[in-house]
């Protein structure tokens, strides 16, 4: 999949560069980190990821695989953020307040999520959200990037205030001296097979002049866009090339394989599958009985989907795995990196678990899922590069 990446997409404004930016590339620090989405993208915008941090043990795998690959030097700490000293953290990566160029990160979404309960705060995973703010108080970073679903702009706060967790966060972002601006994301709209929104919040010391990125391409029609933007990627187009994927051994949870095209899909599970055309949905299905369709119900629109070569695909999410648009089984995970911006050189370490199963802490469907699409975090990051280029900061 052509990404735009590379000498072909590179934006050659970029080369130049300040006299600092020359010297060094800017230094970034990453908060729950995950499978390295974000960290990649900025990597490409110029910036060097001094040191990751992330609780689970097969994201942790992943980033050092990355880090040894890349020869990034990254420091990649496994560890519950919450435990973490910034004081301490900076004397360890000789980076003094007000040194870092970026803090950045995408702390649990479940909390806030549409898709799921919608605890906010009352969650034990919904107060990650301000431990962004706690670093940024003793590292003072000339800017803050944070991602999260669209379901924090409306979450409500321990008093039940609707769009409370938001406002209070924007409040504490105020409170120790930056100025913070947000806008919704579509990742098709920067070239990304899928229809993914996510709040991005960027934050600088002092008057706020950075510029959210402009959308490169937008819906497919009949007749060209006015603007000159290109049309959405699709699922056919992205997952174009890679061949029959690997079956998945009985009773095997770990592969050595490296590209993660493995077949997870169970026998039971193919018949389902076979029963739903291409672009529809399970519960859908109402001629078939309920050994086949289980107790979904009408509006159950987005499980069990099969998608459509000529759509950019649904959200990638974790409690389910996408149909394949024409073949009866589970899309790899390969296949989900493909969707959401990955290159194919990219190692995912972990577990690929079957449908039926359950494995510790994140397999590899569920890294992809959780991850800023590396092609959006490059626009965003081409842009806070800019900014600070600007005003050589």
């Amino acid at each position: 999949m052509d990404t735009g990446w590379g000498p072909k997409g590179e934006d050659m404004t970029l080369s130049a560069e300040t006299e600092r930016a020359k010297r060094t590339k800017l230094s970034a620090l990453s908060l729950f980190s995950g499978a390295g989405g974000m960290d990649i993208g900025l990597r490409k915008a110029g910036f060097k990821v001094i040191a990751a941090l992330e609780i689970d043990q097969h994201c942790c795998e992943t980033l050092r695989s990355a880090a040894l690959r890349d020869q990034s030097q990254t420091v990649v700490y496994e560890t519950d953020i919450r435990k973490v000293d910034p004081a301490k953290l900076g004397a360890e990566l000789k980076v003094a307040p007000t040194e870092l160029d970026l803090l950045f990160g995408g702390p649990p979404c479940q909390p806030f999520s549409l898709a799921g309960k919608q605890k906010g705060l009352n969650d034990s995973r919904g107060p990650l959200l301000f431990e962004i703010i706690r670093f940024a108080e003793y590292f003072k970073p000339k800017v803050i990037l944070l991602e999260q679903v669209k379901g924090l702009l409306g979450a409500k706060d321990i008093n039940g205030k609707k769009g409370g967790v938001f406002e209070r966060f924007i409040a504490e972002l105020t409170s120790v001296g930056y100025t913070p601006k947000w806008r919704l994301c579509l990742a098709a709209d920067y070239g990304l097979p899928q229809l993914r929104e996510r709040v991005f919040v960027v934050a600088t010391r002092g008057v706020n002049g950075f510029d959210f990125p402009v959308p490169t391409h937008a819906p497919r029609a009949k007749e060209p866009n006015l603007f000159g933007l290109a049309p959405y990627m699709t699922v056919g187009e992205a997952i174009a090339g890679l061949g029959k994927p690997t079956p998945k051994v009985k009773g095997a949870t770990f592969f050595d394989r490296g590209d993660s095209h493995v077949d997870v899909t169970p026998p039971r599970d193919r018949e389902r599958i076979a029963q739903v055309p291409e672009g529809s949905y399970l519960a859908a299905q109402t001629h078939l009985n309920s050994d086949l369709r289980g107790d979904l119900r009408p509006k159950d629109t987005t499980k069990y989907l099969r998608l459509d070569r000529g759509k950019p695909s649904n959200t990638l999410r974790c409690g389910e795995i996408f149909f394949h648009p024409t073949e009866d089984r589970y899309l790899t995970p390969r296949e989900y990196m493909r969707l959401h911006g990955y290159s194919d050189d990219y190692i995912l370490c972990g577990p690929i678990r079957s449908r039926t199963g359950t494995v510790k802490n994140l397999d590899q469907h569920r890294q992809v899922a959780n991850s800023v699409p590396p092609p959006l975090a490059l626009a965003i990051g081409k842009e806070i590069r800019r900014y600070l280029r600007e005003r050589n900061m």
